[in-house]
C-alpha cells in the first residue's frame, strides 16, 4: 500500500471551552474520499480549516507525505485544493479573469481549458460578467470551476454542493469519483446524500467529541 498522502495524530481543538475533538487521528491514501460528519457546531469546518493551514487553533500533527506539514508549507500549499463557504472570487472581475488569475498560478491551463471548466458548471454565455453582477449561487459556481482545472492531488471541500441544481450534483460527484481514480483524494463535508458509487470513509465528529453538538 503506498504511502498517505495526509496523516493526522492526535489532534485536538476547543472552541469556548468546549472541546470540538480530542485524539483525532486518521490517513488520507491516494484514491480515497473521505465524508466529515457531524451535527451543526461539531467542528467540521474548524478541521477543514485547521487542516489546509487557515486555522493554528490545535494541538496535534498533520503530516504531509510523511513530513510535518509546516516544514513542507509551500510543497503542501501546491498540492492542495480548498473549497470554503466564501466564494473566493473577484466582484470586479469576470468568471473567466478570475479562472485566469487562478491558472497563472499553474503553467499549462490554457484559456480553452478555462472556458470548458465555466462551461460544465452551468456559467456558459457569462464569461464576461463581472462577477458583482452574478448570484450568489452562481459566484460558488466560478469558484467551483476551479476543480476542473486544478492538479492538486489533494481536494479539501466543505459544502461542495450548496446551491447547486441536480444535475450540477451529479456531475461533481462524477468529477469527484474521476479524481479519485486519477490517483487524488477528496476531504469533504456536505448535508447532501452522496450518490457516489463506490466507498466513501466517513468520520463523525459527534461521536469523536463523545457529545452531542
Amino acid at each position: 500500500m503506498s504511502e498517505p498522502l495526509l496523516e493526522v495524530s492526535q489532534l485536538y481543538c476547543e472552541r469556548d471551552d468546549r472541546v470540538l475533538f480530542s485524539d483525532l487521528g486518521f490517513a488520507v491514501s491516494a484514491g480515497e474520499i473521505i465524508q466529515i460528519e457531524g451535527q451543526n457546531g461539531s467542528g467540521k469546518t474548524t478541521l477543514l480549516r485547521i487542516l489546509c493551514g487557515l486555522s493554528r487553533n490545535y494541538e496535534g500533527e498533520i503530516r504531509w507525505r510523511g513530513m510535518p506539514v509546516q516544514d513542507v508549507r509551500e510543497q503542501f500549499c501546491n498540492e492542495m485544493l480548498y473549497f470554503g463557504h466564501q466564494a473566493g472570487v473577484k466582484a470586479v472581475l469576470t468568471p473567466e479573469e478570475n479562472l485566469r488569475w487562478y491558472a497563472a498560478l499553474y503553467p499549462g491551463i490554457a484559456l480553452a481549458d478555462i472556458q470548458v471548466a465555466l462551461q460544465q458548471v452551468g456559467l456558459r454565455g457569462y464569461e464576461d460578467v463581472p462577477c458583482h453582477s452574478l448570484s450568489a449561487g452562481q459566484n460558488r459556481r466560478v469558484s467551483l470551476a476551479r476543480l476542473y482545472l486544478s492538479r492538486a492531488p489533494l481536494w479539501i471541500l466543505d459544502e461542495p454542493f450548496t446551491a447547486i441544481d441536480k444535475q450540477g450534483v451529479a456531475a461533481k460527484e462524477q468529477l469527484l469519483l474521476e479524481h479519485a481514480g486519477r490517483g487524488g483524494s477528496v476531504i469533504l463535508t456536505t448535508h447532501h446524500e452522496l450518490g457516489i458509487e463506490g466507498p466513501v470513509r466517513k468520520i463523525n465528529l459527534d461521536q469523536l467529541a463523545g457529545t452531542s453538538a
